[in-house]
């Protein structure tokens, strides 16, 4: 059913059967709970209807870096964390790469999980008892390695089924194209959002407050990747929101702020801390919320065509997260090139429609049938 890989003369082979088979299917076994850097713990890879197991802890993964910059189409399913570890072991993420998951969205599905695409597109139910098992752990059961093989010996028959509906509705580009745009956040390296953006409770914060946050917040990652720990083992998210809100002067009222714990502040962190609060750094802050807004002539529309877009969504069977989020919608009202919703498909399909309704040239209606609709205006 599998063959384990503990050789860099079998991983050798391995990587060579994918390049000439011109396609793959890959997925990972990983821990991040304790450490700043996901560990890997194996890689799960199908190559012409045979499982490969390879064992990271024994053999050289950059072994992999040639078959991530071949031509051969990499199949992964929620492929985002893959595609970091990726990158950190072997410096590359696939060349050409598609995710079942993106493309089930444009065929109805609201981010599926693998195991309901295995029922609903090949009728097969697969268990997902060891999700939470320690990958880390040798010897691997042999529990353990038919769960970590179920989930790539199907993907590719998934992804056959998936790509002939695409093709049938015309939307394989379409797939494709979003496929790339998510390869392409971990090509450089890791995702390059601001640490800031990870602080929910930040995201209010504006002006001086706001560059603190971000001061601290980078810090933070800094510390948290030096030492590989998780960011959280740092600061919290709330104790650094509260100390950009509060901006301390001394040790004493640092120590009162809410979410600040003693362990935060050992190791010299509190004088850091301090240090950062009276003199936080020059920086440009590339994730700040929009300085601007939606002109206020428009604000009544923007709940009106977020419920169109659903319904359009619907009629569509598209996933409608995949089609165009609130902030993709205020991005275009506000005449930002940017938005999803100013180009390709997502133009086609809903925005020129929006821009229309926008400049007077169209109005919507309500069909009972259809629901809300976007039509000509007499």
């Amino acid at each position: 059913m599998f063959t384990e890989i503990s050789t860099n003369q079998a991983l050798s082979e391995v990587v060579n059967a994918a390049v000439s088979s011109g396609r793959y299917a890959l997925d990972t076994e990983f821990h991040r709970e304790k450490t700043y850097y996901p560990q890997l713990a194996l890689i799960q890879i199908c190559v012409d209807g045979v499982t490969y197991l390879i064992d990271p802890l024994e053999v050289d993964l950059a072994l992999l870096g040639s078959l991530m910059r071949s031509d051969s189409l990499c199949v992964m399913h929620a492929g985002s964390q893959d595609l970091e570890i990726l990158h950190l072991q072997t410096g590359a993420v696939p060349k050409n790469f598609m995710d079942t998951q993106i493309m089930a969205g444009f065929v109805g599905f609201s981010s599926p999980s693998l195991a309901l695409l295995h029922e609903k597109f090949l009728g097969i139910e697969i268990s997902k008892s060891d999700r939470l098992t320690d990958w880390l752990r040798r010897p691997l059961t042999d529990k353990q390695k038919a769960y970590a093989a179920s989930d790539v010996n199907n993907l590719l028959q998934i992804y056959d089924d998936i790509a002939d509906q695409l093709k049938e509705e015309g939307r394989l580009g379409w797939a494709r194209e979003e496929s790339a745009v998510l390869a392409e956040k971990y090509r450089e390296g890791a995702s390059k959002k601001e640490p800031i953006s990870r602080i929910k409770e930040a995201r209010r914060l504006s002006g001086n407050k706001r560059a603190l946050a971000v001061a601290l917040a980078n810090w933070r990652e800094g510390i948290a990747a030096k030492q590989d720990i998780p960011v959280r083992h740092v600061i919290s998210d709330l104790a650094v929101t509260a100390i950009a809100q509060k901006a301390p002067r001394d040790e004493k009222t640092l120590r009162s702020i809410r979410g600040v714990e003693q362990r935060y502040l050992s190791n010299g962190k509190a004088s850091q801390i301090l240090e950062i609060v009276a003199n936080p750094p020059e920086m440009e802050v590339t994730d700040r919320p929009s300085t601007g807004e939606v002109p206020k002539s428009l604000k009544p529309a923007v709940t009106l065509i977020t419920t169109w877009l659903a319904q359009l969504a619907k009629n569509n069977d598209l996933d409608p997260a995949l089609l165009a989020t609130r902030a993709d919608l205020e991005a275009l009202l506000k005449e930002d090139s940017t938005s999803r919703l100013a180009s390709g498909w997502r133009y086609d399909m809903a925005g020129q429609g929006i821009t229309q309704l926008l400049e007077g040239q169209a109005c919507i209606s309500f069909d009972k049938d259809q629901g809300l609709l976007i039509e000509p205006r007499n």
